[in-house]
């Protein structure tokens, strides 16, 4: 499966309507995102179950923003519309595969759960108590 252009149109159609996407958050002008797209090309070709996103930063600025983008390349991967990964930088071969396979295998229930726990019993931020 080939990658596929992220949109603020299509963002969360994609990301909800599919059990495994992978986002990459890049750049023209980036060195480092035109080095990682052949090994992010090469995995969507391994995969066929899992949708291999790219968002240009440039063309989807508010979609950047609104994922807080600060360095690119970043990679973010999603499970069943819940953001389990995202990390700045390219991957290696060897890593971007690892991540692939972890995210197939996580218990999404337990994954839900924790997520649960956390929201629930969650104190302000530094910069929230900053701000007040």
């Amino acid at each position: 499966m080939a990658t596929q252009t992220l949109t603020e149109q299509n963002f969360d159609e994609v990301v909800a309507g599919n059990n495994v996407v992978l986002v990459d958050f890049w750049a023209d002008w980036c060195g480092p995102c035109k080095a990682f797209a052949p090994t992010y090309e090469a995995s969507s070709e391994k995969h066929s179950d899992v949708v291999y996103g790219k968002v240009d930063t440039e063309d989807q600025q508010g979609l950047a923003s609104a994922a807080n983008i600060r360095s690119i390349p970043t990679i973010m991967a999603f499970r069943e519309g819940v953001l389990v990964f995202a990390q700045p930088g390219a991957l290696p071969p060897a890593a971007l595969e690892d991540l692939v396979t972890q995210v197939k295998a996580l218990d999404m229930a337990e994954v839900r759960k924790q997520l649960a726990e956390q929201s629930g019993a969650e104190e302000p931020t530094g910069r929230a108590r900053a701000a007040e």
